[in-house]
């Protein structure tokens, strides 16, 4: 491919690929915002909380399904290719959210409103397992030399522009419908309006080549004709269980402290601390768009200086600023503590920006979407998508405000310790170009 027409595709691959990713996340995390209208509606309670904890409890059962997901879209995605995969998973999103968006509530079907709302998010949740990997790694393998933690940031970025529309729309809603309008429809529209992310989803990676890494791959593959002597599944787990280990420990420690802060922080704000839901729905619009920047700045920076020298530093800060600020926003609640607290996310990005490239490249080509979506889902799931419930829980169950801080502390811990024991093997000179010092 000439050298123009390659730019030009990987700038279309990096536009699809951020377009496509932020709604088809859109789709799947505004669910989270709007949790606390969900639990009244779906799971009818006299304790608020108690219709919290069970609307949060749907939305971390729907990650269970994630690794499998990811099992089923990686090994599609290293046999035919990232491109068809994507195309797949984001039809399958829209499918899922249309279901939310139009669903009848418990006081109209009953027992039937929360198990019909529990099938879409299982939906939402297989379709989104396979999205982390298989974009990731359409998204370095087009990367040029010695650029792969920039352009794997925009991975990130795209998440962190979905939970701004989710924010976005959330806030619009909440600050232009009365209480009773937002229950009655409000809440429905975004996932309504996120049917939209499977025509256009569809066409933007339509127009996307097929990554020449993995066509290089396939190349090789044919020409040496060689037996297979291992499942995809048998030689990720036997040859490379410390790039499991590590990609494990280091997603495990971003997603819980992305989950609290993003999805759990302002139902505890509006439900424990009696704050306005949409200020602290402006709070995560804000601090979305802030990251998403930085993520890019710092995907690049982890190009230059390794992955591990920005990200190792960002997990111990978070956690010791997370400390200081939840406890004054427990002892002296405010609006202006709270989005002192959210504002702490702008160390997220320098942990979220060269994380994309870190666990990608880890992996050889012929295992890489398989052993990303796999490991990246299984983190997800145990810390990301239960952390809301589990923080929700651990608030009731001590009576202590400021009881997510351990949650914090623990996520930390596990992620430096992920990132201290993984040692880069020798590889040989062909491989090892465009690889920085992790």
């Amino acid at each position: 491919m000439q050298a123009g027409v390659m730019a030009q595709m990987r700038r279309r691959v990096v536009i699809s690929s951020t377009i496509g990713n932020a709604l088809e996340w859109f789709d799947f995390t505004v669910f989270g915002l709007f949790a606390g209208v969900i639990g009244k509606l779906f799971f009818p309670a006299d304790n608020p909380s108690s219709s919290l904890l069970q609307a949060f409890g749907v939305f971390g059962i729907a990650f269970a399904v994630r690794p499998l997901g990811g099992l089923v879209f990686g090994l599609y995605a290293d046999k035919h290719g990232r491109k068809a995969a994507l195309i797949i998973m984001i039809m399958l999103m829209a499918f899922g959210t249309g279901l939310l968006g139009f669903l009848p509530t418990y006081g109209a079907i009953g027992i039937a409103a929360p198990l019909l709302l529990l099938l879409a998010r299982l939906i939402q949740g297989f379709s989104a397992g396979g999205e982390f990997g298989s974009a990731s790694a359409m998204l370095i393998e087009f990367a040029p030399e010695g650029r792969r933690g920039y352009y794997g940031a925009f991975q990130m970025v795209s998440q962190g522009l979905a939970f701004a529309m989710g924010a976005a729309m959330a806030y619009t809603l909440g600050r232009g419908l009365t209480a009773d309008d937002l229950v009655s429809w409000g809440w429905r529209v975004p996932f309504i309006l996120g049917i939209l992310i499977g025509p256009v989803g569809w066409y933007l990676r339509q127009k996307c080549d097929e990554s020449p890494e993995f066509e290089a791959y396939l190349a090789e593959k044919a020409r040496t004709a060689q037996p297979k002597r291992k499942t995809t599944l048998g030689q990720l787990f036997s040859e490379h269980p410390r790039e499991l280990i590590a990609s494990f420990c280091l997603i495990a420690a971003g997603t819980a402290m992305n989950y609290v802060g993003l999805v759990f922080l302002p139902a505890y704000a509006a439900t424990e601390l009696k704050l306005p839901l949409p200020d602290a729905q402006l709070g995560v619009l804000v601090m979305s768009l802030v990251i998403a920047a930085l993520e890019i700045v710092f995907g690049a920076l982890s190009d230059r200086v390794g992955r591990r020298t920005v990200m190792i530093p960002a997990l111990v800060l978070y956690a010791v600023l997370f400390y200081v600020l939840l406890q004054r926003l427990a002892a002296s609640p405010s609006t202006a503590h709270l989005w002192q607290l959210q504002a702490l996310g702008i160390v997220l990005g320098a942990l979220a920006g060269p994380a994309p490239a870190f666990v990608t490249e880890i992996f050889p080509v012929g295992v890489r979407s398989t052993g990303t979506s796999l490991i990246y889902n299984f983190a997800v799931m145990l810390f990301g998508g239960l952390a809301p419930f589990i923080n929700t829980w651990l608030v009731q169950a001590t009576g202590d405000k400021a009881a997510p801080v351990y949650y914090i502390f623990f996520a930390a811990a596990v992620g430096v310790v992920g990132l201290s024991i993984y040692r880069r093997p020798s590889l040989p000179a062909t491989a090892a170009v465009a690889q920085p010092a992790q």
